[in-house]
């Protein structure tokens, strides 16, 4: 195993080619990373696994990498945990999927597909106790359902609900909606249908969820500030023509599970939904359940059921030609690098005033280091590691409301903005530098996600507006 905290942030990304690569969000020194799979926390360690070229920067012969971590800020770097079988139902790629406990054995349910022009399948692996040694067998759990109406299927998401549990998977139709399906996971090694659930044909999904295929379904419970919880759903957003550009980017449904009083199954009725992050760059996320606080969902504490459920989000954040006027890579430059793709810091998930909130996971707050400025305005000098916390102000003019706050890369005819977004009386904005990855955390919303590239010599500035004022910290690995 690799101490990511020591070889991919002090280690490869301080002594790496490349000043771009991020020390704060680890992932392996090379390779092509996509989406988050199998987020998990099983025997008190958190397991991110991810799509993963070990070869190459480029999106082929997709394996699984693992990272685990016991705090969300120390990681750990474990061998390729899932393979392409030569022959078998996952011969042109291990993708994307989840990781549950089957009788407490951790198992991987993920999406196999034999040929490159194929359809998916449900493949199954079963994985040791500490989930870095697999088997993989070729078992199939669930095939394409035979419904000529389903064009795609892919990604499959277990959640429970009523004590039973079920999966969907995200899929495309022939008259081109977009649809989730729905099984019964009564027995892991034997998935069973239950039919098309829910589809764009929805007037709420059709506002804020718009695609041909839904990637990547999740869904989750979370808490409201009003008090109990709401279900989120969340899809990527596919549209004919993607090629790692997504412009559709994810978005969210927010609403009740009830169960179906003939069939007893769940019924997922949405009420509201919206964006689940306003950058360019951000695609495939993984949502983890963490029930009744325990951050454990197949192994809950029976004694705090009554606790508030939980969940934590990670996101991939692709290398991009440049989107918004900001300056991007080409795919030379990328190859020249021999790396691309970074996962999100962890992500809180909340519901208020029937909107999603998303927050930084507090334990990230493990990295900041020694203050650079505090309560400044103006314009202010950012390292390229760094956390800044802006607080709006009342202004000048009392009657202005918003204003702008700029985040800049460079100087003179040169610089780019990289974010640009107002901040109102009160409001806070929380903005994290990693090298090249940008997030962007508003209070009361969800984040923005972005990559920006230092040209060397280049560094980062923030304009805030009247009112407005900032703390800096330079981001640093605690000890």
């Amino acid at each position: 195993m690799t101490d990511l905290a020591l070889s991919s942030s002090l280690v490869s990304a301080s002594m790496h080619p490349d000043p771009a690569f991020p020390r704060f969000h680890p992932r392996p020194a090379q390779g092509w990373i996509n989406d988050p799979n199998g987020v998990s926390y099983i025997n008190g360690r958190y397991h991110v696994f991810f799509q993963y070229n070990p070869l190459s920067a480029r999106h082929s012969q997709i394996q699984w990498g693992h990272v685990s971590s016991p705090d969300l800020v120390r990681w750990e770097e474990h061998p390729v945990a899932l393979v392409p079988q030569v022959g078998g139902p996952d011969s042109a790629g291990c993708w994307t999927g989840v990781v549950t406990l089957d009788d407490g054995v951790p198992t991987a349910c993920y999406s196999g597909v034999q040929d490159h022009g194929g359809h998916s399948q449900v493949v199954i692996a079963r994985g040791s106790a500490d989930l870095v040694s697999w088997e993989q067998d070729g078992h199939v759990a669930a095939s394409m359902p035979e419904d000529p109406m389903v064009t795609a299927v892919r990604d499959p998401f277990i959640f429970l609900f009523g004590g039973a549990r079920y999966a969907m998977q995200g899929a495309g139709l022939a008259d081109g909606r977009a649809a989730l399906l729905l099984y019964s996971v009564s027995y892991m090694n034997s998935w069973e249908y239950k039919g098309i659930w829910l589809t764009t044909a929805h007037p709420v999904a059709a506002e804020h969820t718009p695609a041909e295929i839904w990637e990547c379904p999740q869904l989750v419970e979370v808490p409201s500030a009003s008090g109990g919880s709401a279900w989120v759903m969340m899809f990527s957003l596919w549209l004919s023509g993607d090629d790692h550009e997504h412009a559709n980017g994810v978005g969210h449904l927010i609403g009740s599970l009830s169960a179906d009083p003939e069939t007893g199954l769940p019924v997922f009725e949405p009420s509201s939904g919206g964006k689940s992050d306003f950058g360019r760059d951000f695609y495939a996320p993984q949502i983890v359940q963490l029930a009744y606080g325990s951050a454990d969902v197949d192994d809950p504490d029976p004694d705090a059921a009554a606790a508030e459920p939980a969940a934590l989000l990670w996101g991939w954040a692709n290398e991009g030609p440049g989107r918004d006027g900001r300056r991007g890579r080409t795919q030379e430059e990328i190859d020249d690098a021999g790396w691309s793709g970074v996962l999100t810091h962890p992500r809180v998930l909340s519901v208020a005033d029937g909107a999603l909130v998303v927050t930084p996971a507090p334990e990230v707050e493990a990295y900041r280091g020694a203050s650079v400025a505090a309560g400044s305005a103006g314009s202010v000098v950012v390292p390229g590691f760094a956390e800044v916390l802006v607080r709006g102000g009342a202004g000048a003019d009392p009657g202005a409301g918003a204003r702008s706050v700029e985040l800049v890369l460079g100087l003179g005819a040169d610089s780019q903005v990289v974010y640009s977004g107002t901040v109102a009386p009160g409001e806070e904005l929380r903005i994290f530098i990693d090298a090249s990855l940008v997030e962007v955390y508003r209070s009361g919303s969800v984040a923005t996600t972005l990559r920006a590239y230092p040209a060397p010599g280049e560094g980062w500035q923030l304009t805030l507006p009247t009112g407005a004022t900032a703390d800096v910290w330079e981001l640093t690995l605690p000890a």
